[in-house]
Order: C-alpha cells, then structure tokens, then sequence
C-alpha cells in the first residue's frame, strides 16, 4: 500500500512540474521598446529615465515584460532609426521615447506607420490624423502653461520676453503664449532663440533686455535651460524668470548656482509627492516611486522625467490585462487590443497625472497633474 502511495505520488509530481515546465514555457512576453536620450543635450532627460527602469516591473498580469532600450542622443534621425528597429527587427509591442519633443515627434511618426502603441516621454504637437497610436505622458503644454500665465498676471507682469530654443518646444511655447497669455493681458516683448547645442546666449540675452520686460519666459529643457538664467543674472536683471516642466532637473539648479534662486517652474507633482495631500491619486504612487528610485540612486535623485517612465508601466498594470484577455502578446491583435484599452480605461492614477485618454484625446489629464515650484537656498519649494 505505502508503494503504491509513494509511486502515485511519485506521479502526481511528475505531473505538475510537467505542467509547471510547459506553463513557463508558454508564460506570454511582451515586448517594450525604448528610445531615450542618455547621451547629448537630452542626458540629463534621458538618464533617469534609464535608471527607473531598474525600478520598474518585470511581469504584468502573467506576463513577462522584456525591456529593449536604444539611446539616440536626442537626434530626431537617430530616433526614427531606433524605433524602425524596434518595430520591425525587434517586433515589440510597445514603443516608449523620446526625452526631447524632436525626437519624440519621430518616435511618434514611426508607431503611426507601424502601429504600435507608444508612450510619449515629451510633450509634442500632433499632426492631424496621425495620432492614433501615441499616448502622451508628460502634460499638454496648454494645461503646464496656464499655471505660469496666472502667476504672472497675479504679480502684475504685462509684457514678457521669450527666450526658447530653435526647435518644436520653442516653437510650442511661442505659439501657446499667443493662445492662452495673449488674451490674459500679457504681451510678447521680444521672442529670442537659441539652439541646444549652444554654449552662449549672449546675444538674445542682449535683445531681451533691450525690450525691457517685466518678466522672461525660458521655453528650454534640460541643463540647456540654464543658459539664460545665468546670463540674464550677470547683466543685471533682476525680474521675475518663468521655467518650463523641461527644466525642472537638480542639474539645472547646479549648473545654474545662485541665478537659479527664485526662478519660478511649472512641474508635475511627483517632485512634492510626500507633500501633497492624503486623498491626492497621485501621492501614492509618488511616494512609491521615490522611496525606491533614491534608494537605488540616492536622495534628491528623482526627476518628473523618470516619473513620466515609472507611470508607463504604472498605465501598463491596468490596461495589459485587459488586453491579454482578448489577444497574445506580438501580434496586430495584442497591440491593437492595448490602444483601446488605453482609450476606455479611466482614471488611471500615477505619479505625475490621472490619465483619462480618449479616441479623441491623447493627452488626457487635467489640472491634479501640475504644480508650481521654485529655487529657494538651493532646493525646490511649493509655490502656493
């Protein structure tokens, strides 16, 4: 009797680890494809974006989530390359990048031809009809900019001199000044630019003055932002200087010194996660976030721009299952299956927004993804 037990229990584990052997084997990968920039004028950018993904998750709803990450430097060629790559040699199912709007716009071009889902790391313009398949993570510029422009009005400022860089997020920041602040009150003083390559803005800097503003409006990314700041400091200017989301980076206020002191950001929560409020849906995972980015990096390490890829696969634990349940991961069918969940889902809380996107929205968050920061004796601090 005990042989006859022993052997039929002999069975029964053979059984189950035949089963559990054919169930890894059959365990479905998804695939993530990322375009980032951890080298060039988009590093600072781009290499937390990098380090987060050592924080992230590895397998979502039974799946495991296999990481393929490229680095274009911030070129917007180099980007299209790379997303060619993921897209058709790779065959992932999922595009993620870029760091900088010109390379996120290609990143974006890419996914429409081949339709894949893809996270936008950057804000960026839509080109009608074809942005069907990106899904944009950081907040609309319109939504960042109401913030600065309010400010401004409330401490009385009525002209403003614009200084940005020579490209799309320049060029998004004029064109939203003259739709939103214009017809608040406020003028356009002068609109200087400035390539992000550049180690001198002494020129424009130069011109702005000679507008004399009541304030001046950075429209920059990155420790490029600082340029400005620094030169307008040196000559003398001592109004107020407003900062885009793109610059919100400890490196900016290093780089920057003491010019950066008082300079006024629009930024997303996640950088004041402890301190937001109890019932706020994005303290929790702001909180999670940066208790396990500073203790692998260190404290004061954590950016919005590796939030914006943490809240990636934070979107991705709500809408892969969904998808799972009516197609497998590498097919048409499992690609298509994410974009219509990310289009019906709601409420999808992360650490930088709660994302509501829509056939007809893909920007989808509103005002509880933004706040206002500024430099005060070399840290942030809450504007209230």
């Amino acid at each position: 009797m005990q042989a006859i037990t022993r052997r039929a229990l002999m069975g029964v584990a053979f059984v189950a680890g035949l089963g559990c052997g054919i169930a890894a084997a059959q365990q479905a990968t998804i695939k993530i494809g990322i375009s980032i920039s951890t080298t060039g004028q988009g590093a600072a950018l781009g290499i937390p974006e990098k380090n987060t993904l050592d924080v992230v998750t590895r397998e979502i709803g039974g799946a495991k989530i296999e990481v393929i990450q490229l680095d274009d430097a911030g070129d917007p060629t180099n980007a299209t390359t790379n997303a060619r790559r993921l897209a058709t040699e790779d065959k992932v199912d999922i595009l993620v990048g870029s760091a900088v709007t010109p390379a996120t716009m290609a990143v974006s071009g890419v996914a429409f031809e081949a339709g894949v889902p893809h996270f936008a790391l950057s804000p960026m313009p839509f080109q009608p009809g074809r942005e069907k398949w990106t899904f944009v993570m950081p907040q609309p510029v319109p939504l960042m900019a109401k913030g600065l422009f309010e400010n401004m009005k409330a401490k009385g400022v009525k002209s403003v001199g614009v200084i940005g860089f020579s490209d799309s997020w320049g060029d998004l920041w004029v064109k939203e000044f003259k739709a939103s602040a214009e017809p608040m009150g406020l003028t356009m003083a002068a609109d200087e630019r400035y390539a992000r390559a550049d180690t001198s803005v002494t020129g424009q800097v130069l011109k702005l003055l000679a507008a004399r503003p009541d304030a001046v409006l950075v429209g920059a990314s990155g420790t490029a932002a600082a340029l400005p700041v620094i030169a307008l400091r040196e000559r003398g200017y001592t109004g107020p200087i407003y900062q885009t989301h793109g610059a919100v980076t400890r490196d900016f206020i290093r780089i920057a010194g003491k010019s950066a002191e008082g300079v006024i950001f629009t930024s997303g929560p996640v950088v004041a996660a402890a301190g937001q409020d109890d019932a706020s849906p994005t303290k929790a995972p702001g909180v999670a976030y940066t208790t396990a980015y500073e203790a692998k990096f260190g404290a004061g390490t954590v950016t919005q721009f590796g939030a914006h890829m943490y809240d990636v696969f934070e979107v991705l634990k709500r809408v892969v299952p969904v998808a799972l349940k009516s197609a497998k991961p590498g097919t048409p069918e499992f690609r298509d299956a994410l974009r219509l969940a990310l289009e019906s889902e709601k409420d999808l809380a992360a650490s930088q927004a709660v994302y509501n996107w829509s056939a007809t929205n893909h920007y989808g968050v509103d005002d509880r993804g933004r706040i206002l920061i500024t430099v005060k004796d070399g840290n942030w601090s809450v504007v209230k």
